[in-house]
């Protein structure tokens, strides 16, 4: 499925604003939405063996006060959660892990990123994302979130965390395929509009980079580092995101070494390019020059009798000898590829 198709299909099955709430007790698994799901979530937390997921997308603000005021955020993390301007980053805050991962999509030529907050418990998993994005499809949950959350919080993040960074080779490959044609039509034509997709294509490998280097080392700490939300044995899982982080920067690094060489070769094509009109424009010059250092010695105070035939031997003598060296130069200036 392209990203087209994943946007559009998120953005069907869910709408702005909409709550939803997954409780696992006891072995069963419920579901509600909206005000019930708000309503549940109040009764629910204060039941220890309740494992639960709150998923809000594109909350408003009331909303997210009055969930944050439910689990017990801190004000500073519903702060972040409200405003949604995050850079890629991992915060410990009150006993909770806040993680800020990025989506990312390429439509159109060119690559979009969409934030995405998950708040990890010992008991919940809140996740705030738009409706360009829908849990429910990533690949681990397809079959519904009731297997992971019996797992735990901690692994239900990582469910979601995964597919995310895995989301990521699709755009690295067509960028990189991208890389492959701009090199081809370096070689056969370097023109103005190459050089802009090639500057444009250096802005989106930098946008990635943005994005996947802090998470790389965000995972790096989740899977080094005893947290107390997230189980040793699910420590493992965290290390197999990271080491999938290390391979996407290392391709990236690549892709950017490519686009960097593929623009000094668009450089060099243009530079030759311009060295052979160089070479064209001094050879018209030799010739031009020569028959015209000729005119000027012997002038042109002569040319009305010359168009009469009154002029003598003499001067059609010059007058041959001159288009005869001019010939002579454009032969051997074509020869040497001057002209």
């Amino acid at each position: 499925m392209d990203s087209k198709t994943a946007d559009r299909s998120a953005s069907d099955t869910q709408k702005e604003g909409a709550v939803r709430l997954v409780a696992l007790e006891k072995g069963v698994c419920r579901e509600w939405e909206g005000q019930e799901a708000i309503a549940e979530l109040a009764r629910a937390v204060k039941r220890p063996t309740a494992r639960l997921w709150v998923d809000l997308c594109s909350p408003e603000p009331a909303v997210l006060a009055e969930v944050s005021t439910i689990l017990g955020l801190h004000p500073l993390l519903a702060e972040d959660l409200t405003e949604r301007d995050q850079r890629a980053k991992l915060d410990q805050i009150g006993g909770l892990v806040h993680l800020v991962l990025f989506s990312l999509g390429f439509d159109d030529g060119a690559v979009y990123e969409r934030e995405l907050d998950f708040v990890l418990g010992e008991r919940f998993l809140l996740t705030s994302h738009s409706k360009w994005w829908d849990p429910r499809l990533t690949r681990h949950l397809k079959l519904g979130p009731e297997d992971a959350l019996k797992r735990g919080p901690d692994y239900l993040l990582w469910a979601l965390a995964d597919d995310v960074i895995d989301s990521y080779f699709p755009i690295l490959d067509l960028l990189g395929d991208e890389i492959d044609e701009l090199e081809d039509q370096v070689v056969a034509k370097a023109d103005r509009a190459l050089l802009e997709r090639l500057f444009a294509l250096k802005r989106e490998l930098i946008q990635v980079r943005r994005v996947t280097a802090p998470e790389r080392e965000m995972f790096n700490v989740l899977s080094s580092r005893v947290e107390s939300v997230i189980s040793p044995e699910l420590q493992l899982y965290y290390r197999d995101a990271y080491d999938h982080l290390i391979r996407l920067t290392d391709e990236l690094d690549t892709y950017r070494e490519l686009a960097s060489a593929t623009l000094d070769a668009y450089l060099s094509t243009v530079n030759n390019n311009l060295s052979l009109i160089m070479k064209r424009l001094t050879g018209v010059t030799v010739v031009v020059a020569g028959v015209g250092s000729i005119a000027g010695i012997f002038g042109m105070s002569e040319a009305q009798t010359a168009f009469r035939f009154d002029e003598g031997f003499g001067f059609w003598f010059v007058a041959a000898g001159s288009l005869l060296v001019a010939g002579l130069a454009v032969t051997f200036l074509h020869r040497i590829d001057w002209i």
